[in-house]
């Protein structure tokens, strides 16, 4: 996941961005199960961005932004590659 993160960070639209992975196959299942896996990252952050929120006082839109300020690369490679979001955090993002 680090290296594919590290790479997105430069251009996440990048055609080769899932080629040469070392054992991409093995541990993923391939592109689609790295998507996926990056995805359950995120939300999993974002779960936990809006519980901090919710004690904080700050609301879900300013979690949701904070975290994609926080992991850039993340959030750019899930869209670019149209990892579908849930979407309340979607509706956030507007």
């Amino acid at each position: 996941m680090h290296e594919v993160l590290a790479r997105a960070a430069t251009d996440p639209a990048n055609p080769v961005l899932f080629q040469d992975l070392p054992d991409c196959e093995r541990l993923f299942g391939g592109r689609a199960g790295l998507l996926a896996a990056l995805r359950y990252r995120w939300d999993n952050h974002l779960h936990a961005k809006l519980d901090l929120a919710l004690l904080q006082g700050q609301s879900s839109a300013e979690a949701y932004r904070e975290l994609a300020a926080e992991q850039p690369a993340l959030r750019a490679l899930l869209d670019a590659h149209d990892v579908r979001r849930p979407s309340a955090p979607m509706a956030l993002a507007s």
